[in-house]
Formats: C-alpha cells, structure tokens, sequence
C-alpha cells in the first residue's frame, strides 16, 4: 500500500470540505513546510535552478512532487530534480505567472496550484512579526483557544528542533489591563528569535483565526520570569538537534579480524 503523505492528507481534507476555509489553509501550510522534488531541465549549477516548464490552457506550471519516488513515476526516466521546501519554491516563482503542478498522474493529492495561489502563499510566508513594547503586568493561565491554533503551534515548534529549549503559551494582563496571550521561549538560541517568531505568527495565519493575535516573547531560563511562566503556561517542548553522526576510523592492521590488504 502506498504511504499517505502529509500533503496526501491534507489535500483529502481540502476535498471533503471544499467550503471550509480552515482546511484550505492546513493544505497550504503542509505544502509550504515540506520537501517537495522540483523538477528541473538540467542539473543544478552554482545554487541556479531551472524549472522544466509546461504550458497549459490555464498558465505554465512547474511540477513539484512530496517524493521521489513519485517524480520518477510521472517522468519515466532519470530526470534532474532539487529538494526544496515549499516556501522556497513559492519564493523563486513568485510573480512570474508560474503555478505549481503538485504529484500529478501519480497521487491522490494531485493538483494545479494556479500562479495567483503561489503569489499568495509567497507573500504570506515572507510577512515579518511586526515588533512592539508593552510592560506585561502578570502572566495567567491561556484562555479557552481553539484547538486548531493549538494543533498548529505543535506541529510548528515540532519542526523548530534546537532552536529553543521550550515554549510557554501563557494568558496575559498588560499595565493598561489590556488581556492578549504570549508564546515565551526560553533559551532560545543565538540568531534564532526570527525564526521562531515567524513559525509562530504562521502558527496562527494557517489556522484561520484573522482576528486572533499572539505575541512572541524571548527569556532566558535564568530570568525570574521563566518560573511564572512555568507555573501559568501551557508547555511546548521543542525537540532536541539530531545529533551529528561520529564516524570511527581504525587504522589498517589494528581489528585481528580485518587484516590489512596488501597489493
């Protein structure tokens, strides 16, 4: 039996329920999240990529398979490809009147993502989190939210490995008695806040809620607030980096069971 993807599901959930928003939007955050093989007319040279373009009634379309095996099912031979993510392709094809030919002839989850849908999603995932200071008067516990943002603040921050020790969604009371809620990270890694703020804020365009806000935050675990946080919050624990693989090197002649070869 084939493997159902992510993208396989998420566009059989797009399908059953073609006037819910919602769902529309979970297809487009799996698309842009994962490794899609995009099919190319030669070999890719100094980081320059060249889509194998095809010209339909429609628009032209690059073709973007979520495996290998499915690229090579619909071509038919060797044929050269990238690995990028969604966000990437979107990002090199945006404004150029290119959709996206997404596992045709070879999946369930086919489809012609039109060129305005890709200028779309380009432009949604190069929004950045607007940066503001507000004087945060007490933390509570976060409020009744719906379980798709929480759903996809999960999948989000499960994709954020090493990049944070952990995150807590916590309720808060601003000094002007202004309530919103936080997303803290504490010990978050050098460089990294971007990111993470960027995963967030998709968190919560992906999920629908237009009117919805979350603030961002950044702590260290030494910070006396961090203890607050702990007490009051919802806990995301971000996974740890794959830890690099250690090769080990056996001089010639020094394992009795594999002697050395000699010419």
């Amino acid at each position: 039996m084939t493997e159902t993807t992510p993208i396989d599901a998420a566009h059989a959930a797009m399908e059953a329920a073609p006037e819910d928003d919602a769902a529309r939007l979970r297809f487009y955050e799996r698309l842009a999240d994962s490794e899609l093989y995009l099919m190319l007319t030669q070999e890719a040279r100094d980081d320059t990529v060249t889509p194998d373009l095809f010209d339909l009634p429609e628009a032209t379309f690059a073709l973007v398979f979520d495996r290998e095996d499915r690229l090579s099912g619909f071509a038919g031979r060797a044929v050269p490809y990238a690995a990028l993510s969604g966000r990437a392709i979107a990002a090199m094809l945006a404004g150029q009147g290119i959709g996206l030919g997404l596992n045709l002839d070879v999946a369930p989850s086919a489809i012609l993502i039109p060129p305005a849908a890709v200028d779309w999603l380009a432009a949604t995932l190069s929004a950045s989190p607007d940066e503001v200071e507000e004087r945060i008067a007490e933390f509570t516990r976060p409020g009744d939210l719906p379980e798709v943002l929480l759903s996809a603040l999960d999948t989000k921050l499960a994709m954020s490995a090493g990049l944070a020790r952990t995150a807590y969604l916590v309720g808060t009371v601003s000094e002007n008695g202004a309530r919103g809620h936080l997303l803290a990270f504490v010990d978050a890694v050098e460089g990294a806040q971007e990111a993470l703020a960027k995963a967030a804020g998709e968190a919560l365009t992906f999920s629908g809620l237009d009117a919805g806000v979350l603030d961002v935050a950044f702590f260290a675990a030494t910070d006396p607030a961090a203890a607050r946080l702990a007490r009051h919050g919802l806990r995301f624990d971000l996974p740890e980096p794959p830890a690099p693989r250690r090769v080990e090197r056996i001089a010639p002649g020094s394992d009795p069971e594999k002697p050395p070869k000699l010419r």
